[in-house]
């Protein structure tokens, strides 16, 4: 037996490979392995490297109901090669294990991160043999042992975070315990078998519309945490369950039970799994998504917007709501650049004369919109020293489109000999070049014939499991179109590097690191209600950086200076998305617009290298009090938002602050006249804020 002991960047890792050849990954922690935490009788049969189900094999051994294990030929992969090496990135660990009856042979990649506690981790699959061999599933990660640290029963200790979204409620964490998920005992055993399955799926294109890709598990006994992300624009799958007395993790893309996913490999032919990222600390929540923050930074795509954090102005939210005219934009380009507004973005509807949903897709300027041209409305946001933007959807094509009965079938998505579509739009299968030829032109013609310097990048339909044309199944379709997809945008990078494009889809339903590695932002959400978009705001940098994080501001046409205030608070740890009809509210209002947006210039270089806190945790729409911190060095921003709560006074600790000297000064608004103050021995801080629906932003220093 060999056993390879790794330590980096805070992970502990051990590799072991018994005197049968079988290589088992017997700890992923931040806490050093102890060997008296192999608690189950049949010792460490149940740890394996990797999970791999092919077609036409046995799967010997215990129930697994739906659960990944016992895979075959996956419990039977033997060892091969291990490689040790140093790369830009930092260290890198590949297994390589072979099944010789098929000649399936396996590399485990494994990436860690110079300056965070994260590695990458996926799969390659090749097929050495003689044989075309049908893969169902392949892990991109695989961990057993996941209960190991601790005395306490695995009940009592573990706490599961699962992130849920949803159209206009994205990003609500909840919390729960192994009993609340089925996966209970009354005490830890050394011997347990079951067919229940704490399956966390995505199916689709939207890979954020129930659940965004990530999870979180804390042993609250130790003090330790794993947190993770699925960094795929589509189907996804991860997993806890347990085997052989032992709970484990495990990450995939695409699999044949959820997704109708699998893959034929002829000899010689690879297919690799989606990546995954997985955070080891001690801590808690903070802890670990500060980790997976750092870690996000790394493996973005280096760009201009994330260090200067540009403002924009769109023209949709409580605006013109996707009716743009000339004779709108006019005043609105005038009011935004009075605010202070960097660039401007014109929403949907300028290439439709009418209703403009299903017309998408051959993206020509609207004369009724613009008797003069766009071009027009563009020359005259940059002559007021504005950027200009626009809205596309151009993965989609309208069913009313001119273009759409004139182009074959094998541009489309295709399922049982007919095209795909929903919502009145039809899905582009972007493996097709003459696809990808249209979109450059789409891209380029907007660059360079009107200057434009910012897409708002939209998607609203979900397309289902996938394509049958030229695929191995509807879910290899799909996988193959969203990499082809990622590739077509990183093209477009590549010939307008300082182009900034925003992710959206109808808000905040792709949110995945696939996406957010070559997007600079992130719409997170179409909620029309300021009032309930701060526990929205505040839950972000969960998700995604919080320079990426675009928040609308909106201030109403008819309200008080508070309820500006509170509009502009929700986006000022994040991205600003300013819109409102700024031209039309009265003058005091307006020029809080422009005074939050001036704060914001003077901080926004903190925000790029900012970790998060959440002081009274993660929100809830229910919560009467909300706060997000961003902690820099030697400084720490914080947002208090009161909603409806009969309580006037809140204290929000600040545990990383206790015993110091702290200066605490309110930033923003400048007419707030509310109490704070920092208590250092409990190293929290004390808010006062009279009014319902009032907000405030804090700025807390020491040396």
């Amino acid at each position: 037996m060999k056993r390879i002991n790794i330590y980096e960047n805070g992970i502990y890792l051990v590799l072991e490979i018994n005197d049968g050849n079988e290589p088992r990954l017997l700890h992923f922690s931040a806490l050093p392995f102890d060997e008296k935490t192999l608690t189950s009788r049949t010792g460490t049969t149940g740890f394996k490297l990797v999970e791999l189900q092919v077609s036409g094999i046995d799967r010997a051994g215990e129930r697994h109901g739906n659960k990944y294990i016992v895979t075959a030929p996956g419990y039977r992969m033997k060892f091969k090669d291990f490689s040790d090496t140093n790369n830009s990135f930092g260290r890198k660990l590949e297994i390589t294990c072979i099944d010789e009856p098929t000649g399936l042979e396996t590399v485990s990649h494994l990436q860690f991160y110079t300056g965070t506690s994260a590695v990458r981790s996926w799969t390659v699959v090749t097929n050495n043999g003689s044989e075309t061999q049908t893969v169902e599933y392949v892990s991109s990660f695989a961990l057993t042992g996941i209960e190991k640290e601790g005395l306490r029963s695995q009940d009592e200790k573990l706490k599961i975070g699962i992130c849920h979204n949803s159209w206009q409620r994205e990003l609500q964490w909840q919390f729960y315990t192994l009993e609340q998920v089925g996966l209970g005992m009354a005490q830890s055993l050394d011997y347990q078998h079951s067919s229940k399955v704490l399956g966390v799926t995505n199916v689709g294109n939207w890979s954020a519309k129930e659940y965004i890709p990530m999870g979180y598990l804390e042993n609250t006994e130790t003090g330790s945490a794993l947190v993770w992300q699925i960094e795929n624009n589509g189907s996804w799958h991860w997993e806890i369950s347990d085997q052989e007395g032992h709970l484990y993790l495990q990450l995939a893309g695409p699999s044949e039970i959820e997704s109708h996913w699998c893959k034929n490999l002829k000899q010689g032919e690879s297919v690799t799994s989606v990546p995954c990222a997985i955070c080891a600390v001690s801590g808690g929540f903070d802890e670990a998504i500060g980790e997976l923050t750092k870690y996000r930074r790394i493996i973005r795509r280096k760009n201009a917007d994330n260090k200067k954090l540009a403002v924009i102005f769109n023209d949709y939210m409580n605006c013109l709501w996707g009716d743009p005219t000339a004779e709108k934009e006019f005043p609105l380009i005038d009011a935004a650049a009075e605010a202070g507004c960097e660039y401007f973005c014109i929403d949907a509807g300028w290439y439709a004369d009418g209703f403009w949903w299903d017309w998408v897709g051959e993206w020509q300027e609207s004369k009724k919109r613009f008797p003069n041209g766009l071009r027009e409305v563009t020359d005259y946001i940059r002559k007021k020293g504005l950027i200009p933007g626009v809205w596309l959807e151009i993965e989609v094509m309208g069913i009313k489109c001119p273009l759409a009965d004139k182009l074959p079938d094998d541009w489309f998505f295709t399922r049982h000999g007919k095209r795909v579509y929903d919502r009145s739009r039809y899905q582009l299968d972007f493996r097709n070049p003459e696809v990808r030829e249209h979109c450059d032109e789409v891209i380029d013609r907007l660059v360079n014939t009107y200057g434009v310097g910012y897409i708002k990048m939209d998607y609203n339909i979900e397309p289902g499991i996938g394509t049958e044309h030229n695929a191995d199944s509807f879910g290899d379709g799909l996988l193959e179109h969203q990499r082809a997809y990622i590739a077509w945008l990183d093209g477009v990078f590549e010939r307008h590097p300082q182009l900034i494009i925003e992710n959206c889809s109808s808000g905040g339903l792709r949110m995945d690191y696939a996406m957010l590695s070559r997007y600079s932002i992130q719409s997170t959400s179409d909620q029309d209600d300021y009032k309930r978009y701060c526990t929205i705001a505040a839950n972000s940098p969960s998700a995604l950086c919080p320079e990426q994080s675009a928040i609308w501001s909106y201030p109403m046409t008819s309200g008080d200076r508070e309820e500006v205030v509170f509009n502009m608070v929700n986006a000022m740890l994040l991205r600003i998305h300013q819109s409102g009809h700024l031209g039309y509210i009265e003058p005091e209002r307006k020029a809080l617009v422009k005074e939050a947006l001036d704060v914001y210039k003077k901080i926004r270089g903190d925000i790029k290298t900012a970790l998060p806190f959440w002081s009274l945790g993660l929100s809830k729409f229910s919560d009467e009090w909300v706060s997000l911190g961003l902690k820099c060095e030697g400084k720490a921003y914080l947002a208090v938002w009161r909603r409806e709560s009969a309580r006037d006074t809140c204290e929000l600790p600040v545990a990383f602050l206790k015993g110091r000297e702290v200066k605490i000064e309110c930033i923003y608004p400048s007419f707030s006249e509310d109490k704070f103050a920092f208590n250092k021995n409990t190293g929290a801080v004390t808010v006062r804020l009279e009014k319902q629906y009032t907000a405030r932003l804090f700025k807390l220093s020491w040396e």
